[in-house]
């Protein structure tokens, strides 16, 4: 969760929202880390979990991650979360919960519907407050 804090914090210099992910092997081994880039790519779907998944799947040479697993500081929306499914990653750790735009814990609940593709193991709350502690002060400054 530290490198993906990290590259949350580097997503905020950037003036985007400070999201960040990691992508770790079956071995423990960081394959991939990215910060949103939404703003900087003029792309809605640049989050850093959709970057941080094509980056692994690609040093991995495969369009699936089996054994790994996927680290993210936001709850993942239903987007990031239907791409860690169809990415097939082992499970999925994230920071802060998101009660109005997060896929797992809340709204579609991506991984209960009856037509999932694939069920990782999710884990919520991982230094909530220090990931929560970034969106909010993100968010203070500008509205």
């Amino acid at each position: 969760m530290a490198a993906a804090l990290d590259a949350a914090r580097a997503a905020a210099e950037r003036g985007e929202v400070p999201v960040g992910a990691v992508v770790l092997g079956p071995d423990g081994a960081v394959l991939a880390e990215a910060g949103n880039r939404t703003e900087e790519l003029h792309d809605a779907a640049a989050h850093a979990e959709i970057l941080a998944l094509r980056a692994a799947a690609s040093r991995l040479g495969s369009p699936r991650l089996p054994g790994c697993t996927l680290v993210v500081t936001l709850e993942p929306c239903a987007m990031c979360a239907a791409a860690a499914g169809l990415f097939r990653v082992s499970r999925v750790v994230f920071g802060a919960y998101d009660p109005k735009g997060g896929g797992v814990e809340h709204g579609a609940r991506v991984f209960e519907t009856q037509g999932a593709l694939h069920r990782p193991e999710v884990i919520g709350g991982l230094r909530e407050s220090e990931a929560a502690e970034l969106l909010r002060a993100f968010f203070a400054v500008r509205r």
